[in-house]
């Protein structure tokens, strides 16, 4: 007997219904049962399907389906021979390429690969860049993605297996320099065939990729320094390969004591340093990543799901929206959502930069891949998969680091014309050491012509802007700035002038109910509690303030009759048959409310310390003023100083009122500020200022901010403002104030000084090394230098810029 694993029914195995995958076989009492329970798979694989998971034995199959789905993605296929699988990852034993990670069904396999360096290059599946031959990565970062080393083993392996042949070839060259005579024991004959079986298999197995990306950009006309490897070393090997073989060919001016010389040692040394390069650049790029690998570690594997009062654990993929989660102390929040019973204190500090821990109770939002601290609570999931703000966060940052910086178009004209240029310096350095050389003439010509194109390094004016852009990118991260791309990143650092909100960008956006006064016979708590019966029907954002304070006084909220609402200038309703005006002094005038010049006097000293004053009136009367205040955010005065420090002039443009409006403003020594602004009035304000040759940066949150953002040189999204705020900005910062600014200049400061750098270390580089290996210090010093340091310099500048790079993960 067996268990149908929909409905829970025992079932005989002899005449149930079957369905059989990657080596299971369930039992089903119906055909229905096994269509819902293939409904289920597509359910698991991301699809979608009518049949919820609302049964317990349900969530038992839930548990097979991963086990299942899960094995069957595991399998590795050959790419060139069809039927060839493994369990484990290796190579094909018909072709030998290596097997691939096979899509599991249902998935989708157009997985979009780009260059990190060249943004334009876009292909179906892995490889290398046609133009600089740099690995690609996947355009979009998979949630679950494990770190890829393939290619970093791969490197590796080729390097240790050239190492060890390399050492005894480099031995035997080296011998006889200091004063072993090899030659004496061993006939030169001998000694050159030795020397080309070790080296044969450094050159044509261990350096065949870069004999692979040399020929593939000679074909795409994409020259990069592949191209100057694969020639020079084929060059010293292909010509040190004919000498032994048969060294009767050669003139005079290739031989020196009456023997042709050969350069195996120089194509495997060359070959094997190229290689240590690579696989200590691959470690260095992995570094560069390490912000998105940090923000995908975050994210728990499972999810506690309440489904029909119980709780189960299933795998994250499988939460949906509205459905309800628990979440233990100590235990990882998965989705982003509302918390509905419970309250606790959540670590936030892993996506805002916010080290103290944030108070959470019900009504309130949490964030998947923060930490719940304390106490336990249920939360309705709103965003799951790619619409967390992680997966959000992770590809911002992802895009982010793909980008180009405009200086990076400069650098890339330069290196169009790079290696053509460097190509024609070998050629012209093997003529003149051909014709005007010592003797062996040509044997010199050859081997410093070979030395130009070593040492000669495109990669490291390539690498100059991308590695910095992308560990910047990474480190704001980390810090809680999200940065579209590197345009954004670079243009930064030349604001000029801040534009900011006041609402929610140097306040806290919560207003409070700070005071309430009262005139005639009226009560303080009967007049609050009629304001909240008519504010709880109004949209307007300080209503709720006034909603909030009744309900914490426990005063008994009566519905509104009749409710009404005029924009900008208040609301009315009947409350237990009494009229109720909220708002504006001339609104209650207008609608006949007596008394109201009475409270403009005390009115006027709450505006003067900040407060937004709204008046009440009941029946015929005024029955006093509430005072609203949005206090200001603790961070805001460091900030504010922190900002006239690094130069900027900062403007306050808010919808508030003039006296509330200067009260903030003088509180916050703020350069300027306007009031009763619009959101047309503040685009045209930017637009002026953009006019007169000012870079302005806009900090904003709201709807109303949206235009704003985007006529600013720079338009930075507060993050716990609106998804249409944070669409328009070029910066998002998650936590959501001022110091994120600070933070973001400051790091495109660094971030350029850090490209200037690097700049100049390649262009530096290339400027003197490239004529030293041409033999420019021949005539003077009698140095010449010698192919394998040029390729120690030619890894070693590579190193040295990502590695100056790196610097930005920690210091400015």
């Amino acid at each position: 007997m067996a268990i149908d694993p929909v409905c829970g029914m025992e079932v005989d195995e002899a005449t149930a219904i079957t369905f059989q995958r990657n080596g299971q076989t369930w039992f089903f009492c119906s055909e229905h049962c096994r269509q819902k329970f293939q409904a289920e798979i597509q359910v698991a694989r991301g699809g979608q399907s009518d049949y919820a998971h609302n049964t317990s034995s349900n969530l038992e199959m839930v548990s097979a389906l991963s086990a299942t789905i899960h094995s069957g993605s595991a399998r590795h296929i050959c790419p060139m021979c069809p039927g060839v699988e493994s369990d484990e990852p290796g190579d094909c034993p018909k072709c030998g390429m290596a097997l691939e990670r096979a899509t599991p069904a249902g998935t989708s396999s157009n997985t979009i690969y780009t260059c990190p360096m060249h943004a334009e290059i876009e292909q179906d599946g892995p490889g290398d860049c046609p133009i600089c031959g740099m690995r690609l990565e996947p355009k979009i970062v998979a949630l679950d993605t494990e770190e890829d080393d393939s290619k970093l083993d791969d490197m590796s392996r080729r390097f240790w297996v050239g190492l060890v042949l390399t050492i005894p070839l480099f031995g035997m060259t080296m011998a006889e320099m200091v004063g072993v005579p090899l030659t004496k024991w061993i006939s030169p004959f001998v000694v050159g065939w030795i020397q080309m079986m070790l080296a044969t298999p450094v050159v044509l197995w261990a350096g065949w990729p870069f004999f692979q990306r040399g020929w593939r950009s000679i074909v795409n006309r994409r020259l990069n320094m592949f191209t100057l490897i694969s020639i020079g070393t084929g060059s010293a090997y292909v010509f040190s390969l004919i000498a032994v073989l048969t060294p009767n060919i050669f003139p005079e001016s290739f031989r020196a004591d009456g023997q042709v010389a050969v350069y195996f040692e120089a194509a495997a040394v060359i070959i094997v340093l190229v290689l240590l390069g690579q696989m200590l650049e691959l470690r260095a790029r992995r570094q560069t990543s390490g912000a998105i690998r940090e923000l995908l570690s975050l994210t728990p594997p499972t999810a506690t799901v309440v489904r029909d009062g119980e709780e189960v654990e299933v795998p994250l993929e499988y939460v949906r929206t509205n459905e309800s989660l628990r979440v233990h102390p100590g235990e990882k929040i998965p989705v982003d959502g509302t918390i509905t019973d419970g309250k606790s204190a959540v670590d936030e500090s892993m996506i805002t930069g916010e080290s103290i821990p944030v108070s959470k109770e019900v009504g309130d939002s949490v964030i998947g891949g923060t930490v719940n601290q304390t106490g336990s609570f249920l939360f309705r999931a709103e965003r799951v998969g790619r619409e967390t703000m992680l997966a959000r966060i992770v590809d911002m940052v992802a895009n982010a680091q793909r980008s180009r910086a405009p200086i990076q178009r400069v650098v890339d004209q330069v290196a169009a014309w790079f290696v053509p240029i460097v190509l024609a310096v070998s050629v012209f350095t093997f003529v003149v050491w051909a014709i005007f050389g010592p003797p062996p003439q040509l044997a010199n010509a050859l081997i410093n012509a070979v030395a130009v194109l070593i040492i000669a390094c495109p990669c490291a004016l390539g690498l100059a802007t991308p590695m910095s852009i992308m560990v910047g990118v990474g480190r704001g991260a980390r810090e809680g700035i999200l940065i579209k791309n590197a345009e954004v990143l670079e243009n930064i650092r030349k604001v000029d002038t801040l534009i900011v909100d006041k609402t929610g960008t140097l306040t806290e956006g919560k207003p409070k109910l700070t005071q309430a006064i009262t005139v005639g016979s009226f009560e303080e708590k009967q007049m609050l509690r009629m304001a909240a019966s008519v504010e709880q029907n109004s949209e307007h954002p300080l209503a709720s303030s006034v909603v909030a304070a009744a309900r914490s006084e426990r005063l008994g909220i009566p519905v509104v009759q009749e409710f009404q609402s005029v924009t900008a200038a208040g609301v009315m309703g009947l409350v237990d048959g009494h009229r109720v005006l909220v708002g504006k002094p001339n609104f209650l005038a207008e609608n006949g409310i007596q008394g109201v010049d009475q409270l403009l006097s005390p009115a006027a000293e709450l505006q003067d310390r900040g407060n937004t004053v709204m008046y009440v009136g009941i029946d015929d009367r005024a029955a006093g003023i509430l005072a609203v205040s949005d206090p200001i955010k603790q961070s805001t005065p460091d900030a504010i100083r922190e900002l006239h420090r690094l130069g900027l002039k900062i403007i306050m443009l808010t919808g508030d009122n003039e006296k509330t409006a200067k009260a903030v403003a003088n509180q916050l020594k703020i350069d300027e500020f306007e009031a009763g602004v619009n959101p047309e009035n503040k685009h045209a304000r930017i637009t002026t200022l953009r006019a007169q040759g000012h870079v302005v940066l806009m900090a904003g949150d709201g709807i109303n901010d949206a235009p704003a953002l985007a006529a600013a040189n720079v338009g930075v999204a507060m993050g716990t403002g609106t998804d249409i705020a944070i669409e328009s900005a070029a910066v998002t910062l998650v936590k959501g104030d001022l110091q994120g600014i600070v933070n973001a200049i400051t790091l495109s400061r660094a971030v350029v000084r850090n490209i200037h750098q690097n700049l100049f270390f390649a262009f530096g580089y290339n400027t003197l090394g490239i004529p030293i290996a041409a033999g420019i210090l021949y005539p003077i010093f009698g140095i010449l230098l010698s192919p394998m340091i040029a390729a120690v310099a030619m890894s070693f500048s590579s190193l040295s810029v990502v590695g100056n790079a790196l610097r930005l993960r920690s210091n400015a």
